[in-house]
């Protein structure tokens, strides 16, 4: 899978093995995932265009770049919400959307119930997340999603990928570059990354 990145870098591996652990606390497995999710999102703004620009400092005038576009971060409810708040730290100025998609638990398709997303997206780069990839049926359909509203220029991060699920979002939308922390084997017949990390949504928000 060409467009597939698995993340090598110690921290990031370092903060799996804490979120993986079921004695890591709430508030301390909201704070990993946003740092988690800012070291992935470096990757991932490779893929952001620069410009050239004068900028005044107090002694003359400085030849620079800056970003020629905006950027979009797309957080699929309710778990990629806990994304958000790292990628935020990193670009402030960004834009935010929220997709929400359920996975019915008889037959583990996608369902969309919402959708609020900026206007005129088609310049920017839009940063899809979700801290697990399972099925790969909801990373689907939110791709899926931004494109018929505009979007062309389209990244994906989650923590922590099945191989199916990757399979699935890889051969979906083959020219979208995927970012992951780790991958694991298999999902169990709920639908459950194995051995995963549980459900990252009842973790963070303290409802399992």
């Amino acid at each position: 899978m060409k467009n597939v990145y698995i993340s090598k870098h110690p921290l990031v591996q370092d903060k799996i093995a804490r979120l993986r652990d079921r004695r890591t606390a709430t508030a301390d497995f909201r704070r990993l995932i946003g740092e988690l999710t800012m070291l992935l999102a470096h990757d991932a703004l490779l893929n952001a265009r620069l410009k050239r620009a004068k900028v005044c400092t107090p002694i003359g005038v400085a030849h620079a770049q800056k970003l020629s576009h905006d950027l979009v971060f797309v957080a699929i409810l309710r778990a990629g919400l806990g994304m958000l708040d790292g990628l935020v730290k990193l670009c402030p100025e960004a834009k935010l959307a929220h997709i929400g998609i359920y996975r019915d638990e008889e037959t583990l398709k996608p369902v969309k119930y919402y959708a609020r997303l900026p206007e005129d997206i088609a310049d920017s780069l839009v940063i899809i997340v979700d801290p697990m990839l399972a099925t790969g049926g909801s990373a689907v359909e939110a791709v899926e999603i931004m494109k018929s509203r505009g979007a062309r220029n389209i990244c994906f991060i989650c923590m922590l990928a099945a191989k199916e699920g990757l399979r699935r979002l890889a051969s979906a939308h083959p020219e979208m570059p995927i970012y992951a922390g780790a991958v694991d084997e298999r999902l169990n017949s709920d639908g459950y990354i194995v051995p995963g990390l549980g459900d990252a949504g009842d973790r963070m928000f303290g409802t399992e």
